[in-house]
């Protein structure tokens, strides 16, 4: 969830939630520069681009590995995807009074970290909680930036709600841990044995046991260890769950699995959390399939491919002789616009089938030279995070942030030009560009595929290469660009979006451009398995299940923790004078100016619509 899953203030720096803090700032410099090389320098004969006639539509599929569940507190839903058999809980408000059975046992939630995920589902599990006796405690080192942000939405010491990492780690009953990845790999031995002998720990990443597994060990013996992992980032959690208070059943969908069940209460646990964070429904996976699935897809159509994808159609479509604004809204503003609109309402064989015959022409062309070419690099990242390599070029990429910091990636010209077309921007004008359908579309399927051919449920499939894409990270690209989107997540989906999004570009304009360019035929086979996908199937299912209203970016829940990460992320060092400084509109009013102190400067105000602008740049 990127997870997209997988989908923040710990984006500065990869320990930064809890308060690791490294010591340099973050270059200000652009990681990805503009190639002036035209689309078509590459011959004829580099087009091995020519799609391979392999039926990819009759893959063979082994089962996933997640299984049935059982629950006494929650009814399950049968549903068929694809032509298999699956089980979800649909979840919605009208289950919290069920909450009390499924966290019986249970005193005290700690909420470890303030990252991406830590405040949506810190403040989601207290809202939801309240009452039953239950308490929600967050856990962050003293030195923590984020401690004054904890307090900012209502977690304090007075009130035994905020306290220091390891003391409250060592008290609960159930240790839900969202700091980074890297901390964790850092961490472990530590918050292991500080853990409570039959406490229950939650991950929403199976990172830490693909790293676990990487060195020949595991989670300890005697605790029951669960996951719940939404399918979208952070801020996305939270502003669905409050627009579910008018809307039963919004939220962003999660998967859950059960790794250790040491008292027989851990699936109704993971089920509870889940329920209670606000997701409309829940699927079983395995925490191995989930860490394999998640890290992949954001390296993927998630993040990484569509950022490559619009910076390579950007300028080929600048050197067709679009004005840049044009192509802006041909590239990235149809992907985000029309096409994640009707996706995520009525399916991908839908935005198909509403084509025109000449633009479904155009569409088959584009799809059937990107489809090889993109598959070809998501089987190597799947690999890659099957294998072990990407989780630990991660943690060493992580070890090396201190020195070589995370830097812009919307300091393109691309990016540049989209501020401008995003200011004057009419949504019923954006154009539905048809080859642009035909490249995001088909490296979204090379995605589906890859994960069918490895054996990963429709559920998890769609969820992640899907539903995650056009309901929760695509939404925010539209909003305010593309580190909007990717730098409101997790510091892993940050660092592999941006190790990947490179290499799809490239790929496209070495192979998949050239075959078009140089006429080479559309594959129809490529075509037909397409369209007789079974993933529509379960795509269709999937759509019906989803919650009747569009995620509202604009709001302080989501502008304010993506502010505040961009200033971090710009110079540590001011950012800890800053963030301890950081006043929430305060009181009743929402004209209420948000203030970051810095010398008594307003660095932040509200305009007309609501929104959080800066009064300088940033």
């Amino acid at each position: 969830m990127m997870k997209c899953c997988s989908l923040l203030l710990a984006v500065a720096m990869p320990m930064f939630a809890a308060g690791f803090m490294p010591t340099a700032p973050v270059s200000g410099s652009s990681w990805l520069s503009t190639r002036g090389l035209p689309h078509r320098c590459v011959s004829a004969s580099a087009a091995a681009n020519a799609p391979s006639p392999r039926l990819f539509s009759r893959l063979t599929l082994r089962a996933s590995g997640a299984g049935g569940f059982d629950s006494k507190v929650f009814k399950k839903t049968p549903i068929s995807l694809g032509g298999t058999q699956e089980e979800i809980v649909k979840g919605g408000r009208d289950l919290f009074p069920l909450l009390p059975q499924a966290f019986e046992g249970i005193k005290q939630i700690g909420i470890i970290g303030w990252g991406s995920q830590a405040p949506a589902q810190g403040q989601n599990l207290k809202e939801s909680l309240a009452g039953t006796g239950v308490k929600v405690k967050v856990g962050l080192r003293k030195s923590s930036p984020s401690w004054q942000l904890a307090e900012s939405v209502g977690f304090t010491e007075k009130d035994g709600t905020l306290g220091e990492m390891f003391d409250v780690i060592k008290e609960s009953d159930m240790v839900i841990l969202l700091i980074s990845d890297a901390a964790q790999v850092k961490l472990h031995k530590e918050i292991f044995a500080a853990l409570k002998p039959g406490a229950t720990l939650g991950l929403s990443h199976g990172f830490l046991l693909g790293y676990l597994q990487s060195i020949g060990s595991d989670f300890p013996e005697g605790i029951n260890v669960i996951a719940v992992c939404p399918k979208g980032m952070g801020p996305s959690v939270r502003r669905l769950y409050e627009q579910g208070k008018t809307v039963n059943g919004a939220g962003i969908n999660s998967s859950f699995a059960v790794h250790k069940d040491a008292n027989g209460k851990a699936t109704e646990l993971a089920l509870g959390w889940g329920v209670a964070i606000g997701s409309p429904f829940l699927f079983k996976t395995t925490m191995t399939e989930e860490y394999k699935s998640d890290i992949y897809g954001e390296r993927g159509i998630l993040l990484g491919a569509v950022h490559g994808i619009i910076e390579t159609l950007f300028r080929r479509y600048v050197a067709e002789g679009m004005t840049p604004e044009q192509a802006f809204k041909e590239s990235a503003e149809s992907i985000t616009g029309p096409i994640t609109k009707i996706i995520s309402k009525e399916g991908v064989l839908k935005l198909y089938n509403s084509l025109s015959a000449a633009d479904k022409e155009v569409f088959n062309k584009a799809y059937s030279a990107t489809y090889k070419p993109a598959r070809e690099i998501l089987q190597e990242i799947y690999d890659e995070v099957a294998s072990g390599n990407e989780i630990r070029s991660v943690v060493m990429h992580s070890e090396r942030l201190s020195e070589f910091p995370v830097g812009k990636i919307d300091g393109t010209y691309t990016w540049q030009v989209g501020e401008t077309v995003r200011a004057a921007r009419k949504e019923d004008e954006i154009p539905l560009n048809p080859f642009t359908a035909g490249v995001y579309v088909a490296t979204m399927m090379a995605q589906i595929d890859v994960l069918r051919k490895a054996g990963h449920s429709f559920s998890e499939i769609v969820n992640e290469s899907v539903i995650e894409a056009v309901d929760s990270l695509c939404p925010y690209m539209h909003y305010k660009g593309v580190a909007f989107m990717v730098d409101n997540c997790s510091i892993t989906a940050r660092l592999g979006s941006r190790k990947w999004a490179p290499r799809f570009d490239y790929i496209l304009d070495q192979l998949a451009y050239t075959a078009v360019d140089n006429s080479v035929p559309v594959n129809q086979e490529l075509i037909g398995d397409f369209l007789k996908n079974p993933v529509h199937d379960a795509i269709s299912v999937c759509c019906s299940l989803r919650p009747p209203v569009d995620i509202s970016c604009a709001a302080p829940s989501t502008a304010l923790w993506y502010g505040i990460a961009l200033r971090l992320s710009r110079c540590v060092h001011d950012c800890v004078r800053e963030a301890l400084g950081v006043g929430l509109l305060m009181g009743k009013n929402p004209a209420r100016l948000l203030q970051l102190s810095r010398g008594g400067e307003l660095i932040w105000k509200r305009n007309k619509d609501g929104d959080l602008v800066s009064r300088r740049g940033i």
